[in-house]
Formats: C-alpha cells, structure tokens, sequence
C-alpha cells in the first residue's frame, strides 16, 4: 500500500498546477490532503478509480481535509472531540489500520493560538490511544511543528516562533512517548530533509525549510514498513509531498 500525503495550499490552486499529473505518475493507493480550503459547496474531484472524503472547515476559504482512496474504507468519521469546527481531521477505516488524516492548528504570529493548539494536540492524542486499542493507526498531515533542530535549517532563530517553541516540541514528542514512530526518521537520520518553505527570500531554492509534515504509524506497523520519504521536487503548493509504503 502506498500513501501519499500533502498539504496542498487551496485545491483549486494545485489543480491549476500539475495536480492531476501528480496523482497519475505517483498513482498512490491513499492520498491524505490538508488545506483543501473549500466550505461545503465543493465540488467533487471525480478522479477515476478513487473514492473522495472531504472534511470543509465551517469557515469558508479555510482549512479543511480530503482522503482520496482507491479501496473503499469500511467506514469514515470526521473530526475529534470537541474540535469540530475546523474541518481539521478524517479517519478512515481499513481491514488492518485506520488512516487518520490530520491539520493540525498553528500557532500563529506571536503565539496568539498555541494554549488551543497544545489542548488540540493532547486531544488527538487521546483520539489515537483509543483507536490503537481495537487496530493499529497510520497518522499523516501537517503537524506545524518541527520536532528536533534537524528537522529546520535555522534552529537557533526559531526558538521561539510558531512551530519550534519547546511546548510544540514537546507536543509532537508526546506521540512518540506514546508509542507511535516517525517513519521519515526510521531510514533517515540526517538534516536537510524538509517539507515546507516560505515563499520569501526564495528559500525553496536554497532549502532553508522546515520537516512540519509527518506520517506517524503505530509501533506494530515498523515491521510492515518498506519506505518513507519526501517528495521535494513537486512543486505546487509551499509544501511537498511525503509518502510511505507497507
């Protein structure tokens, strides 16, 4: 099985950029997408061979998820408890693991957010543990963290900015205390390896980036587990693409 995760900064926008030969060169068993941005009146991609799940944010031109899957789930839920508004999570239900396609909230300019973030992470957290006690999980998305220093090129300058502040750290650190791994790092261990750039100083060139994007699978899943890896040079969106197999 191979999935295949990105945010894609506006649907509507990636479309108009190689979206769609994307999908058919990289041809991925489950494509999780975060910032589809489309309220409830979206239309549907009707990619052949694919079954499409959208969680739109009530807030229109904001957030929002997409689980396109060829094979089709037993069952899809949306959001976690008590977070319902953002459109920020999609759980599918397969045979051997769930996929739990997530947006994690930022932080924000001048860590406006982080209080509700940190609540959120805690919160999905708790979601994961309970789904774990009847299969195992695969978790993909934008966590807007970046966990350790390799995980940015600019580490030092970073401290104390949205999605490097030591309580976000320290969020991201709680899932893998908890068991889960962070599959990118089991067959890479060097820096370098980001998914995000700021569109200024033009810094995808130079890949002065951040590693904000993860899939993260239950320990029972390492066994299983072929690749992961990075997808840099699709362009499109701010961030790239990430996949594994198993």
């Amino acid at each position: 099985m191979k999935l295949l995760c990105w945010n894609v900064n506006g649907i509507r926008a990636v479309m108009k950029k190689g979206f769609l030969t994307f999908v058919k060169k990289h041809d991925p068993d489950v494509l999780c997408l975060q910032e589809t941005r489309q309220g409830n009146n979206h239309e549907e991609l009707k990619l052949a061979g694919y079954e499409e799940y959208w969680n739109p944010a009530d807030k229109k031109g904001y957030s929002g998820t997409l689980i396109l899957t060829k094979t089709k789930p037993i069952k899809v839920t949306y959001d976690i408890p008590k977070h319902d508004k953002e459109g920020r999570v999609i759980t599918a239900e397969y045979k051997d693991y769930f996929v739990v396609n997530i947006y994690v909230p930022n932080a924000q300019h001048g860590l406006l957010r982080l209080k509700y973030r940190m609540q959120w992470d805690k919160d999905l957290l708790a979601y994961l543990k309970k789904l774990e006690k009847t299969k195992p999980v695969i978790v993909c998305g934008d966590f807007n963290v970046a966990h350790t220093e390799i995980d940015l090129a600019r580490p030092k300058q970073n401290v104390k900015n949205p999605g490097f502040t030591p309580e976000e750290r320290a969020g991201f650190q709680a899932y893998i205390d908890a068991g889960f791994i962070d599959t990118f790092r089991v067959f890479e261990k060097s820096p370098g390896h980001y998914t995000w750039w700021s569109f200024r100083a033009n810094a995808r060139a130079r890949n002065i980036g951040w590693r904000i994007d993860y899939v993260v699978v239950s320990k029972s899943l390492q066994k299983r587990l072929k690749k992961a890896y990075i997808l840099p040079k699709v362009m499109g969106s701010d961030h790239c693409p990430i996949g594994i197999e198993i």
